[in-house]
């Protein structure tokens, strides 16, 4: 299983087969769907991808069938993908946590810094002026 950050492309696979087991057309629209579009994934770009993730133990084949003469290979998510999806996210949120905070901070200090420069102008007096 792998423990490092997962790149989008492979989080937006392992999003969409949490919904169930895909195949890969299936994959492709759904990850644009999940990402706003943010995710274009080709069909190289995607099976390369999933046999990362199949190798890291996150997907598993999950059999093929035929529909109007093609073939269509089913994929699923393991309990180590979920595991890895579920970590993603509470990264990713711990990230927008802190950055939310700092946000706040920031604008609360700013906030902070413009009062006097107000009060001053209320009185006639300078900001930083002497009186």
């Amino acid at each position: 299983m792998t423990t490092h950050e997962l790149r989008e492309p492979a989080l937006s696979i392992l999003t969409v087969l949490a919904g169930g087991r895909r195949h890969g057309y299936a994959i492709i629209k759904e990850a644009d769907e999940v990402t706003s579009g943010r995710v274009k994934l080709k069909v190289s770009s995607l099976y390369a991808a999933l046999d990362r993730l199949e190798g890291d133990g996150l997907v598993v084949r999950a059999g093929d069938e035929a529909v109007d003469g093609r073939l269509r290979r089913y994929f699923a998510l393991t309990d180590a993908g979920e595991d890895a999806l579920r970590a993603e996210a509470d990264r990713m949120e711990a990230k927008a946590r802190v950055a939310r905070e700092r946000l706040a901070l920031r604008h609360a200090t700013a906030t902070a810094a413009a009062r006097p420069a107000r009060r001053a102008a209320g009185t006639g007096i300078l900001p930083g002026a002497y009186a």
